[in-house]
């Protein structure tokens, strides 16, 4: 098994003249936690995207544990994409039979032990809870797969500040060493302490690529700081 998870060869997605992901070479090792970071509309999504089969490249390349996006690389991953596509009319519970039957790496007895810890009734339809805890019944359904690339699209981008330490303890609690999760967003300081690596996207392209502890032997800066004096915000 290579050391590799997730390898990138100048991929590259257009829309007409918008590069939206431009020219990207980049290698993911397993067992790491990864910030995708970047300012909005600076191709994090359409990356997430791309790693999906949801897209499809204009040029280059990405592969998950060698894989070309498709059926075999959608076993190896679980998806959170930034905008929820559940049913709201459904219950929870039914959302959870629905996830058992369609993955078999889904663990039902996880995703009703999260739903404990967080106190969610998983007889309540979704159309009945608050966008916070739809996100987190969203993210314990991805977080309940045995993936090997767990890839969560801002999962902490539409709930309160109290919300999001809720939604970190579940991805520390459910993260597996000898896997990889890479999560998108632009609010760096709340996600720091957890990740062990970042890449920084500007305007599609990768401007850096380090890990955490480099970040702050080399520059003594912490990677809040960093991000906002490379994007001067």
């Amino acid at each position: 098994m290579s050391d590799t998870i997730l390898e990138c060869r100048n991929l590259t997605k257009t829309f007409g003249r918008i590069a939206a992901v431009n020219e990207v070479t980049l290698s993911i090792p397993r067992g790491n936690i990864v910030g995708l970071l970047g300012p909005n509309a600076s191709g994090k999504t359409t990356f997430l995207k791309l790693c999906n089969k949801l897209l499809t490249p204009t040029a280059g390349e990405v592969l998950i544990a060698g894989h070309k996006p498709g059926n075999e690389s959608k076993k190896l991953v679980s998806y959170l994409p930034e905008k929820t596509y559940l049913n709201d009319w459904m219950k929870v519970s039914e959302i959870i039979g629905f996830f058992g039957d369609f993955y078999t790496d889904f663990n039902s007895g996880k995703a009703y032990s999260m739903l404990e810890k967080l106190n969610i009734n998983p007889k309540d339809r979704l159309k009945t809870m608050s966008r916070g805890t739809r996100e987190k019944v969203q993210l314990i359904l991805v977080m309940s797969r045995e993936a090997q690339l767990y890839l969560l699209d801002e999962p902490i981008g539409g709930v309160d500040p109290a919300a999001r330490d809720y939604i970190l303890d579940i991805i520390l609690e459910n993260y597996d060493p000898a896997t990889t999760i890479i999560l998108s967003t632009h609010l760096i300081a709340d996600i720091e302490k957890i990740l062990e690596q970042v890449v920084f996207l500007k305007e599609g392209r990768v401007v850096f690529h380090r890990s955490v502890e480099q970040i702050r032997e080399e520059s003594g800066k912490s990677v809040d700081s960093l991000f906002r004096e490379v994007f001067r915000c």
